[in-house]
């Protein structure tokens, strides 16, 4: 009879966990304009610990390595820099006056972190010596602002250097795009010849050379914009733009999917 009518309620088989947890949902990948505004936000990190880095590397040097040139170091740079844009950045396909777009983002820059936040105000009223009537307060400040104020003009001069820079590197970037396109037609390329000649296929050197594009273009933007000493651009974007263009031929020459 129970086998008529089946295991009793008390002997039947319990169901196990994974039959009773309902099927996951699949997480949702980020959109475009999510992955846009998360490229733009880490754009804006690395350039203000770019800006950061350089300064504090000048106020090391000030203390530890230049004591005599002191301020003047960083108008030296500051010079040094424009020398560089007025001689080799004549022309750009990015603006008709280079010279006149990185005055004007120097410009645009000094206003930002300095004017609109009041700080010059501040140090104009803090520099003049104190008279009589002042308060021991405003002696206080003027006294500690001696103190420091080659390292907050330095830092000034410093954050201009940032901006012209800045300015010679995107002026650069057309170099970037073109040696990527002659590189990508080369990688192609070789390719076709490979994939003809029966060459031998890595998908091991494609994935470690698509991953080091990327970090090429981000270091040189970094190192460049926080170098303690003035240095040509040249001597540093070149380099780097001949490394990203090998990372591109090879990355399409090893492509293994049909186009």
């Amino acid at each position: 009879r129970h086998q008529a009518q089946g295991m009793p309620p008390a002997t039947r088989p319990k169901c196990s966990m994974a039959e009773v947890q309902e099927p996951r949902r699949p997480v949702a990948e980020p959109g475009t304009i999510s992955r846009l505004l998360t490229g733009v936000a880490q754009g804006l990190k690395w350039l203000l610990l770019s800006l950061v880095f350089s300064i504090l590397i000048e106020w090391i040097g000030m203390t530890f390595w230049w004591e005599e040139q002191g301020l003047q170091h960083s108008r030296q740079m500051l010079q040094s820099e424009l020398s560089y844009l007025d001689g080799d950045f004549r022309r750009s396909l990015v603006t008709p006056d280079p010279v006149r777009f990185a005055i004007n983002l120097a410009t645009r820059v000094y206003q930002v972190l300095f004017e609109c936040t009041h700080l010059v105000e501040v140090m104009a009223w803090v520099a003049p010596p104190p008279s009589a009537q002042d308060s021991g307060l405003r002696r206080s400040l003027h006294h500690f602002y001696l103190t420091i104020s080659d390292f907050v003009l330095a830092a000034m001069q410093i954050t201009q250097v940032f901006a012209v820079r800045l300015a010679i590197l995107t002026l650069a970037t057309p170099v970037f795009g073109l040696f990527a396109l002659v590189a990508l037609v080369d990688g192609l390329v070789r390719r076709d010849l490979r994939r003809w000649g029966g060459g031998r296929e890595s998908s091991f050197v494609y994935h470690y050379a698509k991953k080091a594009s990327i970090p090429l273009i981000v270091i040189v933007w970094v190192l460049y914009l926080s170098m303690p000493v003035s240095v040509h651009p040249s001597w540093v974007i070149l380099p780097f733009a001949i490394g990203f263009g090998l990372a591109v031929t090879v990355t399409a020459s090893t492509f293994k999917k049909y186009l």
